[in-house]
């Protein structure tokens, strides 16, 4: 039995093509590790290309692995950042399969036979004008379950390379989701997660939408608990949140990027609502789902144009709209995009200036929105060694078997996480 490496790096469509391709390397007969070690026979890395950051701790990780593989171990690698390379990068850094944002499918079994019959390069990107299937029966890395319903995007926001990357919208047929979702409960999955590249638009180009999918998943017997991936604010329209406030699977959470609360930069970034829509959207959310429902979002710091009171404005615009955790990051140029020859780049030294600002403003709202659960009673879904995460969506520590959910009550937050105590 040989032990294959399986890493994933960027959203949770990759986590659920990390699940897919760890899954098939079970079924032919081999162990699959999440730690890094000289033990390991071979690697299969799912890549990100959302920022250079990305790229550079992928390239790093790859070069890492390649060392402790050594000549004979096989290299796979897949995903954003891998479908950019050319061959002769890829076999530069060492790779023996390439894949890239299709070709996922194929991965495993080209492991698998590599491994028999020795290294040989090979590249089998295929095109992205189709939807790839990635089918999975269990979860193998985690116990949530990340089922990918939709893929691509082509609403090209400036900054961002990723629907040159991922191709133009696919969804996947409602019927393959629900097999997927009732082979899941049956091997004792309690939480399912849909995932998508613009999951927003699911069913835009097959007759059906995100609304009438939720509405028929909700249905399904022995489904406990149901989230969504990020949504893009202007896909939160009434009829899913209909469709969302109907649903008793359904955790009140909902994950909307902002990236800027000023105006003027939401226009050059090209993402399709203002400030003042953005906080309406959040207030309806709370108005017809539940009044306590966390809202989580994406801030992007020092955009090329983004002086001190567009700054400002952001910061105003994510406590009007009650967000209750931020994710920071600093804008980083893409070869390729609109805004990375924009002028107005904001010097480095701002920018992590204002990262850090951010940041803090966001674990004090976060702090804020915790804070009322303490004391409260709390359904917490055990993950793995005492911890997992409530139905809002905040991870907690609490007395329990992995894949349990609990009853508990909220005792503490430390800033991070809920201590918990168990309440049969």
């Amino acid at each position: 039995m040989s032990l294959i490496y399986v890493h994933v790096f960027g959203c949770r469509s990759s986590l659920c093509e990390g699940e897919y391709i760890a899954g098939e390397l079970l079924s032919l007969g081999h162990e699959v590790t999440e730690e890094l070690s000289p033990e390991i026979n071979a690697a299969v890395i799912v890549t990100c290309s959302v920022t250079s950051e990305a790229d550079r701790k992928c390239r790093q990780l790859v070069r890492r692995v390649r060392k402790i593989l050594g000549n004979n171990g096989v290299l796979a690698v897949c995903g954003c950042w891998s479908q950019g390379l050319d061959s002769q990068s890829a076999k530069a850094e060492g790779v023996d399969i390439l894949a890239g944002s299709r070709g996922k499918s194929l991965v495993p079994s080209s492991v698998d036979k590599m491994m028999k019959e020795g290294r040989n390069f090979i590249d089998i990107r295929s095109s992205l004008s189709q939807w790839e299937e990635l089918p999975i029966a269990s979860t193998v890395m985690h116990s949530r379950a990340f089922v990918k319903i939709q893929d691509g995007c082509d609403h090209f926001c400036t900054y961002c390379v990723i629907p040159f990357l991922r191709g133009r919208p696919f969804s996947r047929p409602p019927e393959n989701i629900i097999a997927e979702i009732e082979r899941l409960i049956s091997s004792g999955t309690k939480e399912i997660i849909f995932t998508g590249i613009h999951l927003g638009i699911y069913g835009r180009e097959i007759g059906t939408s995100l609304a009438e999918l939720v509405r028929k998943v909700s249905d399904i017997d022995g489904l406990t608990r149901l989230r969504l991936g990020s949504l893009e604010p202007f896909c939160l329209d009434d009829d899913l949140i209909d469709a969302l406030a109907g649903s008793e699977s359904f955790c009140h959470h909902i994950h909307l990027p902002l990236q800027s609360g000023d105006d003027e930069i939401l226009k050059a970034m090209r993402r399709g609502y203002t400030s003042e829509e953005f906080v309406k959207v959040c207030e309806k959310a709370r108005e017809r789902i539940a009044d306590d429902i966390h809202i989580s979002s994406d801030i992007l710091v020092g955009f090329p144009g983004e002086d001190d009171s567009a700054f400002s404005r952001t910061l105003d615009t994510m406590k009007a709209a009650g967000i209750a955790r931020a994710h920071v990051f600093p804008y980083s140029p893409r070869e390729g995009t609109l805004a990375a020859k924009m002028s107005g780049q904001v010097p480095k030294s701002v920018k992590i200036s204002r990262t850090s600002e951010a940041i803090s403003l966001g674990r004090k709202l976060f702090a804020d929105y915790a804070k009322i659960f303490v004391g409260k009673k709390t359904e917490v879904l055990i993950e793995r060694d005492n911890k997992g995460y409530t139905r809002h969506y905040i991870e907690a520590s609490c007395q329990g078997n992995d894949n349990e959910i609990v009853n508990a009550e909220v005792i503490n937050f430390d800033g991070i996480k809920f201590e918990c105590m168990r309440r049969d």
